[in-house]
């Protein structure tokens, strides 16, 4: 029982992610994974990674620095290519197709290359050894799985074996077992035996290096590692003994070749070293795969049920969305996004609008009387306290962070010498783009209800299929909507939201009636509230025109001159920030709700709230002798979604004709500045799915480019500046050919001009957008020609010390078979027995999986001939392969080129021009600095403000001990629970509950009957701050 116990203690305080994710299955059995022997095989060539070698590598370094510079280009343009990828899980998806090309397309880049025997690694032989293994090892598997099948079919095995494989998992474990011969066959080779010492056996005992009269030599034969190489080769993986032994299968093994010093006479007997250790590691596989599909759950799972549950429990993580990849070529939903909005302006604005419809389906139609837009039942409450948020639904690790700290029962903040406790709030507003890219059912469960949800459970009896088809839906016991008194939430629609003609807001918003335990009693898109001490809450609708229409502003004005009274204070909430996207745009938007506000409220609006940028930021306005119509602009859009720039809209002081000075920014102006330098540093990690589109426009770019044949100018200069200034030279030949003489290349230069001249925005002059957009085409261009011409260089040098263009195609295979009789000898015709049996199936696969790897000679064998004879030589299936095999090596180096110009360009635009502030910041998927603002009507009547905010979101999260172990009643709803959220974060230190802070705080002063002028407007601010 002690034991127990201090292994349950103990689990939680270990960092056990890691662990968990190479010794967790994910699929029913264990022997479908390959990790555990990929750890073997990866252990294994640390180990035979002898000193020796590196001692030889030391020794046999090649003078000519031209290779060692050509190695250092082709890594280091291959290891930029695939940084975004180390780390990331493996998975079907196109981070996973990514690192097999990468493998591909390097292996076939470096075989060819000098210098590797070095090493003591013969990369043609090993790569043609591990291919001829890889395919024989997956033809033999799929034999034996569909015997299996065919046994099982039959009724001869157990219902368990039933269960197909899954053929990715056969793949892998076919590359592993070629991968573990390759690297034996790397160290030790295919000795059959020693012919001057039949006889003689040379034992090693491992232990022996132990002795106490040999501790002085372990230094020694650390560094003489070689030799304990050949002492490991000869003695744990020696030869299994002759064929003669073994007469059954003596027709069906391949042998070893004959090591021997001086002639060897006669042909070898000894089984292959490389044959036994396959037919060790498949023989694994079957007796390992029949045992599991045979016996089931026993093997499956050796714990007792109950613990085995208990210890799923405990590794249960949240499966939360990551951040929308803004600047992905291969996403589906930005695609259905763009569409969506292209749909939405082109059919739904000035066409149709669904307030127009809401506000034709009302019950009542009589402005104040609308009890489905109008709601008083908060009116009658003391010290009230509400939350206001918006643009969350992006990243699931954010949104959930602010959702948590919203669902606490309160929040504790120590300041100053004191305590400060800030209660729920009874009432939550969001404030719009409830879910990123575009509103559909997955993103509203999946990044909208799915946080809120684990942060605050919905009541037990809620269906999340059902629909509310009279709302409000109390819950039982309570008889009207003022005699509840759970948290609820009131919404409005944002943009993103009105991509669907706001359809999906409708269905999820509209017509249910629980976000998590926040209840909601809202039935349309905009609605009026009446809170206590004569505040009021107008949360508005400006759709796609960011503006309201005409039956809202008619329900609003007519609300105003019956209900809000003269000394009342009302608050604005719309999804966009008017007065800073306004000033940002040199535009004017929403005229009806500067209508409402200056000509209806007449300055007893004290407050806007918005959300729409992603960042926090509070404008006052400054005192002076004319009208004040708002006295306080604020923006908080840090609900979930990236981060926005505050640095861009520093300048910002004039709205509706008044002055307003910035009291609060999150992140802080130069914290904002510093963050857009990672669009040079960071774009390519954040946005690695931007390759796809990235690599495709620098291939059109430099199309007609291909090939470069006179190159001897370059190559022939005698000094470094010379080389450099032939270089040069030649690339602005290539930009005049481009522009005189190319077709296609031309055609992608005019389409790269208009697409950016169109990206950059439309505030500037028509000169201004040229400039930049011819600039930003320049770059592009000059990146594609230059990284064209080294490709060029490189493969040029090869032909002329004659590594490529010497063999055609096939080169590899044609190499293979004629030294495949040599060290692997067949006396017994086993290869033509499988080749005749497949049809010459086995032979053609072998041929036709290396020749992918002669992409290299494919593409300077050609390249070669359309230098000789021109490209009309080519037929049209020729030149296809040409200008494949090239764009396969074009679009690896060109990625990471791609993405640091266009990188360079956002943060050049964003911190020196204020240009792209969405554009620039969305590439960087931004989870951290998130926010949202606490409101607390006081019993004087006063409006205090805190805007509470953590500054790092975690990403790993753990079931909450406190929220599991409190005990749970059927019927309890879960805000009245003490720990009302699933999941705390893993370090107890990072979890927004210890680490949110107050970034803001002010008051707002109840508005008194003298404050007001005789025009009906406000003449001072009336507020303070703290």
């Amino acid at each position: 029982m002690g034991s127990d116990k201090h292994s349950a203690g103990l689990l939680p305080t270990l960092r056990m992610d890691r662990v968990r994710t190479i010794l967790t299955d994910t699929y029913p059995y264990p022997h479908e994974h390959s990790r555990h022997a990929i750890i073997a095989v990866v252990v294994g060539c640390l180990f035979f990674i002898s000193s020796d070698n590196m001692h030889t590598l030391v020794e046999k370094l090649d003078n000519n620095i031209k290779w060692w510079s050509m190695y250092a280009c082709l890594l280091g343009f291959f290891y930029f290519f695939s940084s975004p990828f180390i780390g990331k899980t493996i998975k079907p998806s196109y981070s996973n197709f990514s690192r097999w090309y990468i493998a591909w397309i390097l292996v076939a880049a470096l075989y060819h290359l000098p210098s590797f025997q070095s090493m003591g690694v013969d990369m043609r032989m090993n790569l043609s050894l591990f291919l001829s293994i890889y395919i024989s090892s997956i033809l033999f598997l799929l034999v034996f799985h569909i015997i299996f099948l065919g046994l099982w079919y039959l009724g001869l095995i157990s219902r368990v074996a039933g269960r197909r494989p899954e053929l990715l998992t056969i793949l892998q474990n076919c590359a592993v077992i070629s991968i573990a011969c390759c690297v034996f066959y790397s160290h030790c080779g295919n000795r059959a035996m020693l012919r001057q010492r039949p006889l003689e056996r040379k034992t090693f005992n491992w232990f022996s290096l132990w002795k106490k009269q040999e501790r002085n030599t372990l230094l020694a034969k650390f560094l003489r590692m070689n030799e304990l190489k050949d002492q490991v080769c000869s003695s744990w993986f020696a030869p299994v003994g002759s064929a003669s032994d073994y007469p059954l299968l003596s027709k069906w093994v391949i042998y070893g070749e004959l090591a021997c010093s001086g002639s060897c006479p006669g042909s070898s007997d000894e089984i292959s070293p490389i044959y036994s250790l396959w037919a060790t590691f498949i023989g694994l596989y079957i007796a390992n795969y029949v045992v599991q599909r045979s016996t089931g759950w026993a093997l499956t799972h050796p714990l007792p049920v109950e613990e085995y549950e208990k210890l799923k429990k405990t590794q249960m993580k949240p499966d939360f969305l990551d951040m929308v990849p803004w600047y992905s070529g291969t996403s589906a939903d930005l695609f259905k996004t763009v569409f969506d909005l292209l749909v939405s302006v082109t059919v739904f604005v000035g066409r149709f609008d669904m307030r127009m419809m809401q506000a034709a389906m009302s019950r009542v139609h009589e402005g104040d009387k609308q009890d489905d837009l109008f709601y008083d039942h908060l009116s009658e409450k003391q010290d009230f306290w509400f939350d206001f948020m918006a643009d969350t639904g992006d990243g699931g690790n954010s949104s959930y962070t602010v959702a948590r700290l919203l669902a606490q029962p309160s929040i504790r903040l120590a300041r100053d010498d004191s305590v400060l406790t800030l209660p729920r709030g009874d009432l939550l507003l969001i404030g719009g783009d409830l879910a990123y890219p575009n509103p559909s059912a997955f993103t509203y469960e999946r990044r909208l209800f799915c946080p809120f949800e684990y942060a605050l459970q919905p009541p037990p009896w809620y269906k999340s299929e059902h629909i509310a088809a009279n709302k409000p839906e109390l819950p039982d016991g309570v008889s009207e909507l003022k005699e509840y008194n759970g948290p609820q939430c009131f919404l409005i629609p944002g943009n993103h939201d009105w991509f669907d003609g706001l359809n999906t807001f409708m269905r999820y918003i509209c017509h249910k009636s629980w976000l998590g335990g926040w209840f909601m009693p809202q039935k349309k898109s905009y609605f009026a509230l009446q809170l206590p001490k004569r505040w009021w809450v107008f949360g508005l609708d400006l759709s796609l025109h960011a503006d309201i229409d005409v039956y809202q502003f008619k329900f609003f004005s007519e609300l105003i001159k019956n209900k809000v009274g003269e000394n009342d204070s009302v608050i604005i909430m719309t999804h966009e920030p008017h007065w800073l996207l306004d000033w940002y745009w040199n535009s004017v938007s929403g005229e009806n709700v500067s209508h409402l506000i200056r000509d209806y409220l007449k300055g007893r609006c004290k407050l806007r709230i918005a959300g729409d940028l992603h960042h926090y930021m509070r404008h006052s306005s400054v005192p002076s002798e004319g009208p004040a119509h708002v006295q306080h602009l604020l923006v908080n859009g840090c609900g979930g979604a990236f981060l926005h720039p505050t640095h861009v809209f520093s300048n910002f002081n004039k709205f509706y004709g008044n002055t307003y000075e910035c009291k609060a920014a999150y992140p802080s102006f130069d914290d904002s500045s510093r963050i857009a330098l990672g669009n040079i540093l960071k774009f390519r990690k954040k946005n690695w799915q931007f390759d796809f589109i990235g690599g495709i426009i620098y291939f059109i770019l430099v199309f007609s480019m291909f090939p470069q044949c006179k190159l001897d100018h370059i190559l022939q200069e005698d000094s470094f500046s010379g080389h450099l200034r032939s270089f040069f030279g030649t690339v602005w030949d290539a930009f005049v050919y481009v522009l005189e003489h190319s077709f296609v290349s031309l055609a992608g230069v005019l389409l790269l001009l208009i697409a950016a001249f169109s990206f950059v925005p439309s505030k500037l002059s028509l000169k201004k957008r040229t400039i930049i957009g011819i600039l930003h085409l320049f770059a592009h261009l000059s990146s594609a020609l230059i990284l064209m011409l080294l490709l060029e260089l490189g493969l040029e040098t090869c032909v002329r010390h004659k590594l490529l263009a010497t063999s055609g195609y096939h080169s590899l295979y044609q190499w293979y078979r004629s030294v495949e009789s040599e060290h692997f000898p067949d006396p017994t015709g086993l290869r033509a027995r499988i080749e005749q049996w497949t049809f010459g199936l086995y032979p053609a696969c072998i041929k036709y999986l290396m020749s992918a790897f002669d992409v290299p000679e494919v593409m300077a064998v050609t390249r070669s001939n359309i230098c000789k004879e021109g490209m009309e030589s080519l037929s049209r299936g020729g030149a296809v392969i040409y200008y494949a095999s090239v764009f396969l090596y074009f679009w690896v180096f060109s990625t990471p080129v791609v993405s640091l110009v266009f990188g360079s360009y956002l943060y050049i635009c964003i911190n020196w021009l204020h240009l792209h502030f969405d554009e620039a910041f969305s590439s960087l998927r931004i989870a951290n600095y998130k926010s949202f603002t606490r409101f607390h009507i006081t019993r004087d009547g006063d409006l205090e403000v805190f805007t509470l905010a953590v500054d790092k979101v975690p990403k790993e999260w753990k079931l909450d001990p406190d929220w599991d172990g409190e005990p749970k009643h059927p019927q309890q709803l879960s805000h009245r629970r003490k720990y009302p959220s699933k999941w705390s974060a893993s370090a107890g230190q990072q979890d927004p509950v210890n680490t949110v802070r107050v970034v803001d705080h002010f008051v707002i002063r109840k508005t008194e009957p003298e404050s007001l002028s005789s025009n009906g407007a406000v003449s001072s601010n009336g507020s303070v701050n703290h």
